[in-house]
């Protein structure tokens, strides 16, 4: 899941060296928490107008996750 989300984003950004992300574990509700940082230029770019593109990103990683039966969240630091 770490690498599809790595992938994802890899394509939107412009340093790609900078994208990292860390993975909790799970929480009461049994939700896997991601967190993905990317360089603050790049921010914009990952967002997208109005949290488009995120919610995109979001939407992709439920859909892969839920192929496993698994939950999870991604959280854009």
């Amino acid at each position: 899941m770490k690498d599809l989300l790595v992938s994802i984003v890899k394509g939107l950004v412009e340093k790609p060296e900078e994208i990292s992300v860390t993975v909790d574990e799970k929480n009461e509700e049994g939700i896997i928490v991601y967190h993905l940082h990317v360089a603050e230029e790049d921010m914009g770019r990952v967002i997208g107008r109005q949290g488009r593109i995120a919610k995109a990103i979001r939407t992709v990683m439920r859909a892969a996750a839920s192929r496993n039966d698994e939950k999870i969240q991604v959280e854009i630091d």
